[in-house]
């Protein structure tokens, strides 16, 4: 048998469970957090399913690439040859994964393939979403509070809120919002998994990918998330549900208006650390008129100190393992 198609299924698995690991505060984390109660399995039935349903459509849909075009138009080829070096980038993530690092996985695992003109596009595109994440944050979760918590604006009793709100099926919500973010997260990061496979997947690759995906789910919410779980516990009321839903909804439709911006990949982790940093400060300027900045701030910079100083040695690093590997 042929090493570098021997490395090539290696490497796809560790890339399919470290990037998923990695990426599961953004996608599942507060889906997690507030659930608790509800049995792992059927938390992980659930993204299972709509895992395969997004993957299959995107195979069908996009000419057998389930990438949608974000590998085979980007500058990111497929290696003539599969090496050992290959390995570093998915085993350094799953590294950091192990001790609750956040990091951008696309940056990360693509940089190895990219040529340097599609790094530079990849970074600028998750600088512009880390910025907007953080506006659209904060204003909403500014909103949201000034509506619910200010008294100038109520014009009926509290009671008929309490009925209003008795009227909403959050769980219901918060599935729909989790399924949602779920599916737009596939179609956007499934190029990190799918960069070490042939552009375009016979029914057999398909086939091991599906089988291969939906076993790391149900190891990863049989561990709860892991310690990069914490990364959600630690922002403030991310174990309700209310919470929650508002977070998958706004994420969702930030990353779909990136996703439709324009094919090239971008980092998914920056979009989401900046997104609670936002709702983060709203929620201290709302209620305390920024006294409690001084505990806000030091938690935003330390996301993002994680973030930046990872990134740039996961970049490096992915450099190197290109230029190593012939690239």
């Amino acid at each position: 048998m042929d090493l570098s198609f021997v490395f090539m299924i290696v490497w796809f698995s560790l890339a399919a469970y470290s990037v998923i690991a990695n990426d599961s505060i953004q996608t599942l984390g507060t889906f997690l957090e507030s659930n608790k109660k509800i049995d792992r399995w059927k938390l992980a039935l659930a993204a299972s399913t709509i895992a395969v349903i997004v993957i299959v459509w995107s195979r069908v849909a996009n000419g057998w690439d389930i990438s949608r075009g974000r590998l085979t138009t980007k500058g990111i080829p497929f290696p003539e040859t599969f090496t050992i070096w290959h390995a570093l980038a998915p085993l350094w993530l799953m590294l950091l994964t192990r001790y609750g690092i956040p990091v951008s996985t696309s940056l990360l695992i693509l940089s190895v393939f990219a040529t340097s003109s599609t790094i530079t596009k990849m970074v600028s595109k998750s600088m512009l979403g880390y910025v907007i994440a953080f506006l659209v944050a904060y204003v909403l979760r500014f909103g949201v509070v000034w509506v619910y918590e200010n008294r100038r604006w109520k014009i009926t009793s509290a009671s008929r809120y309490a009925a209003l709100g008795k009227m909403v099926n959050w769980q219901y919500l918060q599935r729909l919002s989790t399924g949602y973010l779920w599916s737009v997260w596939l179609m956007h990061d499934m190029a990190n998994i799918a960069v070490y496979l042939p552009r375009s997947l016979n029914i057999w690759y398909l086939l091991f990918t599906l089988v291969l995906i939906v076993w790391w789910l149900f190891y990863i919410f049989w561990r709860w998330g892991g310690k990069i779980q914490d990364v959600v516990s630690s922002k403030s009321d991310t174990q309700y549900i209310k919470a929650a839903t508002l977070i998958d909804f706004v994420y969702a439709c930030v990353l779909l208006y990136f996703k439709e911006l324009n094919s090239v990949p971008m980092s998914t982790t920056w979009v989401f650390i900046w997104l609670l940093a936002g709702r983060e400060l709203a929620l201290s300027h709302f209620k305390n008129h920024w006294l409690d900045l001084k505990v806000v701030f030091p938690m935003i910079f330390k996301d993002f100190a994680k973030v930046l100083f990872w990134l740039i040695i996961s970049v490096w690093l992915a450099l190197a393992v290109g230029a190593v590997s012939g690239w």
